[in-house]
């Protein structure tokens, strides 16, 4: 698996629903919930980008507000502990909901997380090597499949011993793109599933500065 994401997805319900119809992203709102979202950076449009690359560069930001749902990938969010997320980008929400997605192929790390009104509901994060750094609130019903060992990580004839869960980590990631979000990126194809480039981001270099590049 080559996939890697740090995104925070806000939303006012069902945020794979709101993605589903493939909604049109509204410029004005996107650039504006960037400057509420991180009010110390200046932004210069360069582009856009979709949905199937959301591990931006440090210096760059992947966003896009659509009704009902709203989709922001910064290197920020790509954090061990989901639960220390700063409180601004809660407090900043344009919805009631928000979900953290973060995994990274090169070390095996996946997290998430889920707010409801700001206050926390789950934030599970885990690799092979640092085993399980964060395992808060209940799991969300597309977990248990991983955890009661049906998507085993190893083939039959490995020890099982030999590996920490009873899943692969990115499966695990994968599966919450799906359940959360509507899409996956890599994995068996679902013709159910959204076509993740189908739907457009704002790509933003940001640079720090006390103005704003917009007014």
């Amino acid at each position: 698996m080559g996939a890697k994401t740090w995104m925070l997805v806000y939303a006012d319900g069902d945020p794979g629903a709101a993605l589903r119809v493939k909604p049109s992203l509204s410029r004005e709102a996107t650039l504006r919930l960037a400057g509420s979202l991180f009010p110390a950076d200046r932004f210069q449009e360069i582009g856009r980008g979709d949905l199937s690359f959301t591990n931006p560069p440090d210096d760059e930001i992947r966003i896009g507000c659509f009704p009902g749902v709203a989709v922001v990938a910064a290197q920020e969010f790509g954090n061990d502990y989901p639960s220390r997320l700063p409180p601004h980008f809660l407090n900043a929400a344009p919805f009631p909901k928000a979900y953290l997605h973060a995994m990274h192929s090169v070390v095996d790390w996946f997290a998430y997380a889920h707010w409801s009104d700001g206050t926390l509901v789950r934030s599970l994060s885990l690799s092979p090597d640092s085993g399980v750094i964060e395992d808060i609130g209940s799991r969300l019903p597309f977990e248990e499949p991983y955890w009661s060992g049906q998507f085993p990580p190893l083939e039959p004839d490995e020890d099982p011993n030999g590996y920490p869960f009873p899943f692969h980590p990115l499966e695990l990631g994968e599966a919450a793109l799906g359940a959360l979000f509507g899409y996956q990126l890599e994995g068996a194809l679902d013709n159910a599933l959204l076509e993740p480039e189908s739907i457009e981001l704002l790509r933003l270099k940001r640079s720090r500065s006390r103005w704003k590049f917009w007014r």
